[in-house]
C-alpha cells in the first residue's frame, strides 16, 4: 500500500490525462559525451542499449550513484543502513537512491502548526557575497500577498540571491560528470520547455535546482538526466499553472526511468535544497530592470536571450550572481540595439557600477559572439522562431 502511495501524483481522482500516444515525438536526451577524460575514474557502467540516451547507465563495481560532499559523524550512516527489512533494502538499492536518502537523515513527521518546523538537514550552505549588494532595507523579508513590482522587491531579490547561489567550483568534486554533460542536460531542458510551452522562469529555476543539488551531491552520469528531469518537474510545479504530469516527464526520457524513480528523486532534491525553491533568477532580475528602466521590446528579447545563453556554460557564469549576469545582459542588449549604456537609475537601485559588471560583461560578449559555433543550439533555435 505504501509503495502505491509513493507512486501517486497529487492530482484529483479522475483528472489524470491518458498516457501520451506511442507515435508521438519524444524530446529525449542525447548522448552525454565528455571531451576530456579525467584521470583515476572508475570504469563506466554499462548503459541500456549500448550508448542509448546517456542517462540509462547503472552504477557498477560497487560505486554509488549519489554521494554527499558534506562530512558526517562517524557511524551515523552505518546505523541508518541497519534499519529496514531485506526486501526494502533490495528495492531501494535497485533505485540507487537509498544511500543518499539515508545520509540526509531519517524522516520526521511535520511539527504542529503552532511550532516552528525543524529542519535537520542543512545541505545548502550560505555563501558570502562576492559582489556589491544594494543597501539592506529595514526588512529583508519579501512582502506577501498583494505586492507590486517596486524598488523594495528588487532589494529583496538582491539580498536573497546569495542564499540560493550554487558553489562555483562544484564540478571539480564530481567524479563522473563534466561541464559538457551539464551543458547537454540544460540544452535538453530548453527543448523540453519548448515542447510543453513552459515559462522561461521554469527553465531558470530548474537549472538553479540542478546546480545547487550538484553542489552538495556527487552524481554518476547515468543518473544526471534523472536529476534534471526531477528538477524540471519541481520547477514546473512551482511556476506553472498547469504543470506537466509525472508520466509525461517519464515519457520524454524515453522511459529510461520509472515514475517511482522520478518521484523519489524529487523527494531527494527537496531535502537537499531544504525546500528553498523560491530562488532569485536572471529572468526575475531582468523583469525588475525592465520595470525600472523602460526600453523597447527588441532590447528585452535580446536581454532574455543573453540571459539564457549563460545557463548553458557553468564556467564562467557560476561565479557571478544572477543580478550581475542580468545587468550585463541588459547593458549588452541596450548597447547593441540603441547604443545606451548601463543607466544611472539601475546603478542606484542595484549598487552596481559599470566597472562592477565589466568582467561578466566581457564573458557574456564572448559567449554572444561564439553562440553560432556552440555545440548546443536549442536556445538559438528557440529565439529564432516567431512567437
Amino acid at each position: 500500500m505504501l509503495a502505491e502511495q509513493e507512486n501517486q501524483e497529487n492530482v484529483p481522482p479522475g483528472a489524470k490525462a491518458p498516457p501520451p500516444a506511442a507515435g508521438g515525438t519524444r524530446v529525449v536526451l542525447g548522448l552525454l559525451r565528455s571531451a576530456q577524460q579525467r584521470p583515476g575514474l572508475l570504469p563506466q557502467a554499462g548503459r541500456r542499449g549500448g550508448e542509448g540516451h546517456g542517462a540509462a547507465g547503472r552504477p557498477g563495481g560497487g560505486q554509488q550513484p549519489f554521494a554527499i560532499h558534506v562530512d558526517e559523524p562517524d557511524g551515523e550512516q552505518q546505523q541508518q543502513r541497519r534499519r529496514g527489512s531485506p526486501a526494502t533494502r533490495k528495492e531501494e538499492a535497485s533505485l540507487g537512491l537509498r544511500a543518499a536518502v539515508c545520509a540526509l537523515g531519517e524522516r520526521r513527521p511535520l511539527a504542529p502548526l503552532g511550532n516552528a518546523m525543524e529542519l535537520s538537514f542543512g545541505m545548502c550552505q550560505q555563501f558570502p557575497p562576492t559582489h556589491p549588494v544594494a543597501p539592506t532595507a529595514p526588512s529583508t523579508t519579501c512582502p506577501g500577498i498583494g505586492w507590486r513590482p517596486s524598488k523594495l522587491n528588487l532589494t529583496c531579490l538582491l539580498n536573497l540571491q546569495v542564499k540560493c547561489k550554487p558553489k562555483m567550483g562544484y564540478m571539480k568534486k564530481q567524479p563522473d560528470i563534466t561541464n559538457n554533460m551539464r551543458a547537454i542536460l540544460v540544452d535538453w531542458l530548453v527543448e523540453v520547455g519548448e515542447e510543453y510551452k513552459l515559462q522561461n522562469e521554469t527553465l531558470h529555476l530548474a537549472v538553479n535546482y540542478i546546480d545547487r543539488f550538484l553542489s552538495s551531491m556527487s552524481v554518476l552520469r547515468g543518473k544526471l538526466q534523472l536529476v534534471g528531469t526531477a528538477a524540471m518537474l519541481l520547477a514546473s510545479k512551482f511556476e506553472e499553472i498547469y504543470p506537466p504530469e509525472v508520466a509525461e516527464f517519464v515519457y520524454i526520457t524515453d522511459d529510461t526511468y520509472t515514475k517511482k524513480q522520478v518521484l523519489r528523486m524529487e523527494h531527494l532534491i527537496l531535502k537537499v535544497l531544504s525546500f528553498d525553491l523560491a530562488a532569485p533568477t536572471i529572468n526575475q532580475f531582468l523583469t525588475q530592470y525592465f520595470l525600472h528602466e523602460q526600453t523597447n521590446p527588441k532590447v528585452e528579447s535580446l536581454s532574455m536571450y543573453l540571459g539564457e545563453l549563460s545557463l548553458i556554460d557553468a564556467d564562467p557564469y557560476l561565479k557571478y550572481l544572477p543580478s550581475v549576469i542580468a545587468a550585463a545582459a541588459f547593458h549588452l542588449a541596450g548597447y547593441t540595439i540603441t547604443g545606451q549604456t548601463w543607466p544611472e537609475s539601475l546603478c542606484k537601485v542595484t549598487g552596481y557600477s559599470l566597472e562592477d559588471i565589466k568582467p561578466c560583461l566581457l564573458d557574456l560578449h564572448k559567449t554572444y559572439l561564439k553562440a553560432a559555433q556552440h555545440t548546443q543550439q536549442s536556445i538559438r533555435e528557440k529565439y529564432k522562431s516567431t512567437k
